[in-house]
């Protein structure tokens, strides 16, 4: 792949934990249906990264793909813009997994901040097996099987895709340096015109020696309109352009997304681990009686005592569904007690209801027809295992397992 293809390709996954909910909306399936039209995107289910953490709970894991498949095109997700897949029906995720490990210090995957972190949250499970230390470099497998330029995460998933870059980095330096290296890419640099090569050696002069960024980007395009130039050149060209070997396996970036904290039902974070989710496709009288019944200011013990929207678990669904009207309409209701706290929740049913019942109307052929959902997926993952296969005969070919 080329070095610009890799940065208009995205790669994203979801663990299947179960049904989705306004949490997962908003804080990943919006964004995807945004990214869709901007980028080349792969979005993926993350089966096998379920099983780190739920290895011994099984038994429903493949329904639970199955319905989370649905909440993704429920949402907006469209298999004419991105390709969906399932991890495990990619089976190369494993093999590069593998090889990766191969050159992976064991104190990278100890330093990163989630190993810990979960194990302090999840004690009750017993997480000392290699799937979970590993999977850091599991996800790192599933972003360089598809040469994905970009990621998107929120601030606390950074750490992982740094983790990914470092790998791809020593990759790439301990298999990019083929014997002859400079020789090979000076003779790839005379198979270009003369004009051509005068700019190329003058851009990577300028990156060599001042760090202009802008010469970078522009040699990398210039070596993705030489149409004399083999793959394997242009990797070779890539690498001794930045001072290194070939660019094997390119190293992603962070796309950093807004991830809006969305309230559960009791305050805290929507979560299904604490039970105080609204699902994507509730029936509307429960999303009407869960809003009812949610958590408000403690302050307004009677409806005559006023209060403040932002110790109000509600005034943060007010900010993801109303407009400015309305909000005003609440701070000065609420503030001055002159509207209840079942007024104030009206207007977010009402949003929300409307919301989802887009989403029940498109979930309502994949429900009637769930024939359809799985030719999705298989489409998906075959065009998907396509890309991972062009990948791994690169990885191979450069740890000298080729055999041809």
């Amino acid at each position: 792949m080329k070095g610009n293809e890799a940065d208009r390709r995205v790669l994203s996954g979801m663990r299947p934990t179960g049904r989705l909910h306004l949490g997962h909306y908003h804080g990943v399936l919006r964004n995807w249906v945004k990214l869709q039209h901007e980028y080349e995107c792969f979005f993926f289910v993350a089966d096998w990264h379920a099983l780190t953490t739920d290895y011994a709970e099984t038994r429903e894991i493949e329904q639970i793909v199955w319905d989370m498949v649905i909440d993704w095109l429920a949402a907006g997700v469209n298999p004419g813009s991105a390709t969906l897949f399932i991890q495990s029906k990619v089976p190369e995720h494993a093999e590069l997994h593998l090889l990766l490990s191969m050159i992976t210090p064991l104190g990278w995957l100890e330093r990163v901040p989630s190993y810990k972190d979960q194990q302090a949250k999840l004690k009750e499970k017993d997480l000392t097996t290699y799937g979970f230390l590993g999977y850091p470099l599991l996800q790192s497998a599933d972003i360089l099987i598809y040469r994905a330029g970009k990621v998107p995460v929120g601030a606390d998933q950074v750490a992982h895709v740094e983790l990914t870059r470092e790998v791809a980095r020593r990759f790439n330096f301990v298999y990019g340096r083929e014997p002859g290296f400079e020789e090979a890419a000076e003779t790839a640099v005379g198979r270009m015109g003369k004009k051509s090569q005068r700019l190329y050696r003058d851009l990577r002069k300028r990156y060599l020696e001042q760090g202009d960024g802008e010469a970078l980007s522009r040699a990398r395009a210039m070596l993705d309109e030489q149409a004399n130039l083999s793959l394997a050149d242009k990797e070779r060209l890539t690498g001794y352009l930045e001072g290194g070997g070939r660019l094997l396996l390119p190293e992603p970036e962070a796309l950093l997304t807004e991830s809006p904290k969305v309230p559960g039902l009791d305050g805290d974070k929507m979560s299904k681990s604490y039970g105080n989710t609204i699902s994507l496709r509730e029936e509307p009288a429960q999303v009407e009686q869960k809003i009812r019944t949610m958590k408000t200011d403690p302050a307004r013990v009677r409806r005559t005592d006023p209060g403040n929207p932002e110790q109000c678990p509600v005034w943060s669904l007010h900010k993801l569904y109303s407009d400015a009207d309305t909000r005003s309409w609440v701070t000065e209701g609420c503030t001055t007690a002159g509207i209840g706290c079942l007024d104030c929740k009206k207007p977010v049913i009402d949003a929300i209801v409307a919301e989802q019942d887009v989403m029940r109307q498109r979930a309502r052929q994949y429900e009637e027809q769930p024939d359809l959902v799985k030719a999705i997926i298989s489409e998906g993952s075959e065009h998907a295992r396509d890309q991972a296969r062009e990948t791994l005969d690169v990885v191979r070919s450069a740890m000298g397992l080729g055999y041809r």
